[in-house]
Parts: structure tokens; sequence; C-alpha cells
């Protein structure tokens, strides 16, 4: 009802534009608008309106298919237009503008029909249909159950203890085909206990699947249709056993790029590109416009990162075993690994506030400009394990980083707002860098009890030093921490006019 309303509006705007801009053209006067043109404009748009509502043109579900919006348009305004004659003939009114009125309904008309396509571009076109809200899972000969708010399908057990049923493969390579297939198997073969596959975006058909625990999950639907993302991945943490497997899929930012880029020409593949990515990526992490989105979409078709798809399931319990780009979706497999984090408040504006150990070992909320994309800080374990470090300390091929968010560390912008905790005497000018628990417990015992004794710092020795090992950079905190523990004044002195020479001469810059 609330978009049906929405659209509603959205047309009315759409007309009175389309009258206006008619007006203009016609350099009609304005005095002329309001005593000649404004009773028969208003009757006008009321036949207009009460056409749409019976034509059912404000139907949210018509923008799913585009072929149903513009038949629901092209009806709804050819009655409008017959119910305007009609009433022109009844009450012999054919002494205003022709022009005006059948110029605004044709205005009105492409603009409707552009509005539809954008709006059906941005709700399904970029992606391949995923089937709306159906949810469904299979029962052990392999057929579909569907699910609804009472009803759960039956659990399929692994009847010989080492594969899926036949019937369940075949039912997954015809859908997603062979390699997904022998991707899925390769993982449910060696698994000795019983094995729940599902295709849902909802959270409560995973909480009433019929077993208590389960030793892996399988969800076949795409997690950019589920509303509630987290709360869905920790109802599957809560239905299987700590070490057991969850498979699922999703479409990335970079896959869903590549995919409207390749589907529409040019230049209209990038106008759909950027207002896919406004609408999908950016609403969706802004408290006010977030409930727009949500509203116009019900979640669904969200633009998600490869970044943000793994950090929210290591911050629900999980860790990645592998994941694996096929059929233009990125699959993963996950172990759980422990209960869901539960993180109190997520942030996902430009400006963020990170715990980091600050002195006496003390957790302090370290203010920076956003250069990652959501949820990477749990990411830090797992980008180490597979990417270790580079030279400076810092990850190699990060691919949490976003690339606005690299030209900001170029130029230092990102940490400015780290000011925010030297006002507040967390930090001072400067001082070894504010960890996170996982770079801290990398470091030595020794430089460990070092570092908590004193305030961290807004310009670390690194910019002095230039170190670029691990090991270096430790030697050179540890002297740092020696010297300034025996003349904190001059040694910040000291390090701060060698930070700045490297700076502003040698271009020493932050990856």
């Amino acid at each position: 009802m609330k978009r049906g309303i929405l659209l509603l509006i959205g047309d009315i705007l759409i007309v009175v534009l389309s009258f206006a801009l008619v007006a203009w053209l016609k350099q009609v006067p304005k005095i002329a608008i309001l005593q000649d043109y404004f009773k028969p404009f208003f009757y006008s748009l009321v036949l207009w309106l009460l056409a749409s509502v019976l034509s059912k043109k404000y139907y949210f579900s018509n923008f799913y298919h585009l072929k149903k919006s513009i038949s629901a348009i092209l009806l709804s305004n050819l009655v409008a237009v017959a119910a305007m004659f009609m009433m022109m003939y009844i009450f012999r009114t054919f002494d205003f503008s022709r022009l005006l009125t059948f110029g605004t309904i044709l205005s009105a008309t492409v603009l409707e029909f552009t509005g539809a396509i954008i709006f059906n571009s941005i709700l399904k076109s970029p992606v391949i249909s995923e089937g709306g809200e159906e949810s469904y899972s299979y029962d052990n000969n392999g057929q579909r159950v569907l699910h609804d708010s009472h009803r759960i399908g039956r659990i399929f057990k692994n009847q010989n203890s080492t594969s899926i049923a036949i019937e369940l493969l075949k039912i997954i390579e015809k859908e997603q085909g062979k390699e997904v297939r022998k991707f899925i198997e390769n993982y449910t073969q060696a698994i000795g206990e019983s094995i729940q596959v599902v295709s849902t975006t909802n959270r409560v058909n995973v909480l009433f699947l019929p077993q208590e625990k389960y030793g892996c999950i399988v969800n076949l639907h795409r997690i950019n249709d589920i509303q509630y993302i987290n709360k869905f991945f920790e109802a599957v943490n809560s239905k299987i056993e700590t070490g057991a497997l969850f498979i699922g899929r999703a479409e990335t930012a970079s896959l869903r790029k590549k995919r409207i880029l390749k589907k529409y020409f040019f230049p209209l593949n990038y106008i759909i590109y950027i207002i896919d990515f406004i609408f999908k990526r950016i609403f969706p992490k802004i408290p006010i416009l977030k409930r727009i989105y949500f509203l116009f979409t019900g979640g669904q078709n969200r633009l998600l990162s490869r970044a943000e798809t793994l950090g929210r399931l290591y911050s629900c319990g999980f860790e990645v075993v592998e994941e694996c780009y096929l059929n233009d979706y990125l699959y993963f497999v996950v172990r759980k690994k422990s209960e869901p984090h539960y993180p109190a408040t997520p942030t996902y504006g430009p400006l963020i506030r990170l715990n980091r150990i600050g002195k006496g070992g003390k957790l302090i909320k370290v203010y920076k400009m956003r250069t990652m994309h959501p949820y990477a800080e749990y990411l830090q374990p797992y980008i180490y394990a597979i990417n270790d470090l580079q030279e400076g300390g810092k990850f190699k091929d990060d691919f949490r980083v976003t690339t606005l968010g690299k030209i900001m560390r170029k130029v230092w912008l990102d940490e400015l707002p780290m000011l925010i905790n030297i006002l507040k005497g967390d930090m001072k000018i400067v001082g070894v860098r504010p960890l996170s628990k996982h770079y801290y417990s990398l470091y030595s015992k020794e430089l460990q009890e070092k570092r908590i004794k004193f305030r961290p710092g807004l310009v670390p020795p690194f910019y002095a030093d230039m170190p670029k090992t691990m090991e270096e950079i430790m030697e050179s905190e540890l002297k740092y921490l020696d010297a300034y523990a025996k003349s904190p004044f001059t040694t910040d002195f000291k390090y701060f006019i060698a930070a700045w020479k490297n700076i502003l001469f040698k271009r020493a810059r932050s990856n």
C-alpha cells in the first residue's frame, strides 16, 4: 500500500511537470494558466488518477516485469484520454488548448515509460531472475518443497553418509550448472551427518528446520535478496554444529558492474550502472535513505562487495574455507567457528570509529574516514592468512580498500579525524600507531608491554625510519619508545621533523 501511494505521488509530479513543460514551450502566461487552465487541468488530473488506479498502474509488482508495467501505463493513459474526450463532449468544453492538453498527456506518457524502464532496471534487469520471494527446500527424493510462514520443507538426510542424493545433485546441476554441482558435492561428500539444502531469503525458514543441528546447510538463493543478512547468517549459525559448513552464493559489486556494462549498450549501460550503484549501494548505508530503499525493494537485489559479504560472515561466527567464482557468482564455503559477534553499532557512513588498543591496554574509539568496505575489519585474520604483509607492514592485495579509499590514504585525508582523539586525550601528535587486536597480536611480547605504557600517536615513527619488513617496524617502534621514555618532548620533536621530511620530500604515504 505504501509503495502504491508513493507511485501515485510520483505520477502526480510527472503530470504536473509535463503540464509546466508544455506550458513553458507554448509560452502560456502565468495569469492564463491560473485563470483559464487550472480547472480543466485539475479535472483532467482526477480522471488520469482514476484511470490509473482502475487499470492497476500503481501495482508495485508490475515493475518487476517491464512488459506488464508498460502495458499498464499504456492502458491507463488510453482510458484517461478516452474519458477526457467523453467529458469534453458531454460538457462542450472545447475552448482550451488541445496542444496543451495532449502535449501534457504525451509528455507524461514518455516520462512514465522512461521511469518504468529505469525502475525495472534497478529492481531486476541487471541480474537473472531469482524467483522473487519464493523459498523452498528439497525432500529425500529430490522434490522441491515450497515454504511459507507455517510450513517448512522436510529435511533431506544423507542416507549413505557419503554423498548427497543423486536426484538432489541433478536439481542443483539443472538450476545452477555442472560446475556448481561439483563444487557443492566436493564439500558434502565427506560429511557424515545430515545435510539441508534450501533456497530461501527468510531466516524463519532456517530457524524452523525440523532437525536441531546439521552438518551442512546449503542455500541456493543468492544472499543479495536477503533483507536482514546478518540475522539470516545468525540463524544458520544456530542450526549447525561448531565446525560444520555453510555454503552459499552472492553477486559481488564487481560482478554486477561487469554484467550491467555487458548487458546494455553505451552509454545506457553506464547510466544504469550509476543509478543502480547509488540506489542499491549508497541508499542502504544512509539511515534516512535506507528506509526509502527497503520500502521500494524489500531488500531485493542489494549491491554487496566481496569484502562486505565475507566480513558479514566472519562477524556472524564463520571463517572462510573456500571462495570460488562460478557462473557470474561468488560461491563461498564457510565453517562455523564461534557464536555471532553481534556488532552493537555497525558503521556504514564516511566517518567511522574503530576499536584500537590505547594506553594501559584499554580499547579506545579511533576516528577515521572510511577507506574500506563495511565489515572489512572482521577480515583481518583472513587477509593475513591469504596475503601476508607487504613492505611497510600493510596487507598485500587488500581487496577491502575501496577505490576512493586508496586516494584518501595517499593524501592522508583518512587520518585527519584522529585530531578528535588528540583533543579527547586518547592520542598525541607523535607516537606509535593505535593497533587493532589482530595487529597487536602480531607484535612481540616485549613491544606489546612497552606500547601500552604510552598513548598512541597520529604521526608514527614509521615515517621517520621508513622500515620495510615487520621486524624492522618492531625495531623502529622499540627504538622510539625507549627514547621517548627517557626524553618525551625532544624525541617527539625529532621524530616529527624527520617524518615530515620524508612525507614532503620522499613522498612517504600510507598504503
